[in-house]
């Protein structure tokens, strides 16, 4: 019997980095995500197949119960094998009736965005192992890949959500943001994929006495929630990547990439690529695809 799970990809719009010392991040679910198909067969083990989104296999292999047990790690060629069995792994741990009560599976994955854009792989592929073996998926990720949660929020969670890590408890609040001026923002892809495991190692290495930034990025997350109009919402952008900037000792992607642009740039999750936000009165689209940049998606598209 075919069982098939989907959840939602994901876009941090405030609070990057920070949301790990326990900052207020502002989130939102997106229309693309990815599937996990899951059917029983035999042999104890599981064929794996990764489709993207023009159905191209980006990554198929064949992983044995017992290494999925004994979490064995293959040549470094194989990172994405070990990855997933790292996953699976703790899985494992969590709930081993998957492995001890079962024979095999065929399982594959299609993801309905490239993957290369950054819009939660892990995170999406993570919580469909989670709700099939229905675990806690905020733990699995803890366990295994590691970072704040805010996207697995996402991937469970249909509208936009402020999330935080209390006592490093993840709490996720349900917000209404509906702006009218939503036609005026558009997510703009940079061309390259974050790492975001990489950019969190360095920020953890690097961010010295974080406290008192915490209550100023609390404060303008809320500002940006409850902004009435764009050119409220602009300034709140600009101010947090002011904040950001001081914080990661990084100029903007503003000041980078688009310094004659007319209007506001805003980072999303690790800096330096994937998506940035724009919001500006003209349609931006020629501006960026004239700089080189092809994928401009306007909010009414991307976001749930």
């Amino acid at each position: 019997m075919k069982k098939t799970f989907y959840s939602n990809g994901k876009l941090l719009i405030t609070g990057e980095y920070v949301v790990l010392d326990g900052a207020k991040a502002f989130a939102l679910p997106t229309k693309f995500g990815q599937n996990l198909i899951v059917e029983e067969s035999e042999g104890n083990v599981i064929h794996w197949k990764s489709y993207d989104s023009d159905k191209s296999v980006w990554f198929e292999d064949t992983i044995p119960f017992s290494s999925i047990v004994r979490k064995e790690r293959f040549d470094d060629i194989k990172n994405i094998k070990n990855t997933l069995i790292e996953i699976l792994h703790e899985a494992y741990l969590i709930n081993s009736d998957f492995i001890t009560a079962a024979n095999g599976y065929t399982i594959s994955t299609e993801l309905t965005f490239p993957k290369l854009w950054g819009l939660g792989t892990s995170s999406t592929l993570i919580n469909n192992i989670a709700q099939w073996l229905q675990i806690d998926a905020f733990k699995l990720l803890k366990r295994s890949f590691g970072g704040s949660g805010y996207d697995i929020a996402c991937a469970q969670n249909n509208t936009p959500i402020v999330y935080q890590l209390i006592n490093e408890n993840p709490v996720v609040e349900i917000v209404q943001f509906n702006p009218d001026f939503k036609d005026k923002i558009f997510f703009v892809y940079l061309n390259k994929k974050q790492n975001s495991k990489a950019a969190i190692a360095t920020y953890l290495s690097n961010r010295g006495n974080i406290e008192k930034s915490i209550p100023i990025i609390n404060d303008i997350t809320n500002k940006i929630i409850e902004s009435t109009t764009a050119s409220e919402f602009s300034l709140a952008l600009q101010q947090h990547e002011i904040e950001m900037s001081a914080i990661l000792e990084q100029v903007t992607a503003k000041e980078t990439l688009f310094p004659d642009f007319d209007g506001v740039i805003k980072s999303l999750g690790a800096w330096g690529g994937d998506f940035v936000m724009s919001i500006s009165k003209e349609n931006p689209i020629e501006y960026f695809k004239d700089k080189g940049f092809q994928t401009v998606i306007p909010y009414s598209e991307m976001i749930l």
